[in-house]
């Protein structure tokens, strides 16, 4: 019997209509176009409008893209993954909401969290559903609602995040497609660096951390940039050598969209040159668990049955890891 991997069928994307630039957030904080652009290579974001919409209200259109694509209904989804670090609620798992909101009443699903990294942690775990056999179509979904823990009064954040969503659809393959190995790391003292300081089990809500606005992105821009470019890099180069890939082999780089630098770092590292470098960060900017199947959905037409992509991210936490995708569509 050959062996089964898990192969993405199908992509979809979806980020709100409301677009905020660099010149509108010149009148927020103080801060400039040119400055934005040149250390991060962000000219606009996403950003979703509305009382009472959450992550979910990204995830579903997403999500529902993926399945006209791929012509089925949500009915034949037998599981859905859901990376975020804004979820609708602590409870229930907002993976439980899109279901219900798509109408996937035989899915069962749940939430992964690991920042910017939770794609690849959530791509990682729905592949081994597949490659058991316990399960035909596992969709795993990475949405954001960054815009509702960012401070618009912190010149060093507000910058870098947008909201958005992308999802891909994992099927059975026999012929050596889909996702073929991955290296994912973590290192829990990064915290310190990166976090949200309030609104979890240590620090609960109160007026006093309203007050004192704990209840946003915290970061510590140099600690994290330096972890970043380095740990990226690193994983990428990794998981090159252990599968014996050469530059050559590589047709696209899919980097997390944090920072242009980074990015560019990961590259040159991997020894890949600019034409393979997926990049969409100058239009939706950070959106952490969306930004890498967002790249996959704007260079769609643009891949190829057979072509090696690979997968690479860094959050908060830290959490990093590189995946290994052969493209099977």
């Amino acid at each position: 019997m050959s062996k089964i991997t898990a192969a993405i069928t199908a992509i979809g994307g979806y980020v709100p209509d409301y677009i905020l630039t660099n010149a509108e957030l010149e009148k927020m904080v103080d801060t400039t176009d040119e400055w934005i652009l040149s250390r991060t290579g962000i000219k606009e974001r996403r950003i979703l409008k509305g009382e009472g919409l959450g992550t979910s209200d990204l995830a579903a259109p997403a999500v529902q893209n993926l399945l006209r694509k791929r012509g089925i209904e949500a009915s034949e989804i037998d599981m859905l993954i859901c990376a975020t670090t804004t979820p609708d609620f602590v409870f229930p798992a907002t993976a439980n909401i899109v279901c219900d909101k798509i109408g996937a009443k035989n899915a069962f699903g749940y939430d992964i969290s690991a920042a910017c990294s939770g794609f690849l942690y959530a791509l990682v775990t729905g592949s081994k559903f597949i490659e058991s056999g316990q399960y035909k179509k596992v969709v795993i979904v990475g949405a954001d609602k960054m815009s509702s823990i960012i401070d618009y009064t912190d010149r060093t954040t507000c910058v870098l995040f947008g909201d958005g969503a992308g999802a891909v659809l994992l099927e059975p393959n026999t012929e050596g497609y889909g996702v073929l190995d991955s290296i994912l790391r973590s290192d829990g003292a990064g915290r310190a660096f990166l976090h949200q300081k309030a609104g979890g089990s240590v620090k609960p809500p109160t007026h006093k951390t309203i007050d004192a606005r704990e209840h946003y992105v915290f970061q510590d821009g140099q600690p994290v940039f330096k972890a970043a470019v380095t740990s990226m890099a690193d994983v990428s180069a990794e998981i090159m050598e252990k599968n014996n890939l050469h530059s050559e082999d590589v047709a696209w780089l899919v980097p997390h969209q944090a920072n242009k630098r980074i990015i560019d770092a990961t590259a040159k590292r991997m020894g890949v040159g600019p034409e393979k470098v997926m990049l969409n960060i100058e239009r939706y900017g950070n959106t952490t668990s969306g930004t890498i199947p967002l790249c996959l959905v704007d260079y769609e037409k643009q891949l190829k049955k057979g072509d090696n992509l690979i997968l690479a991210a860094f959050g908060g936490g830290f959490t990093w890891g590189s995946v290994w995708v052969k493209w099977g569509v």
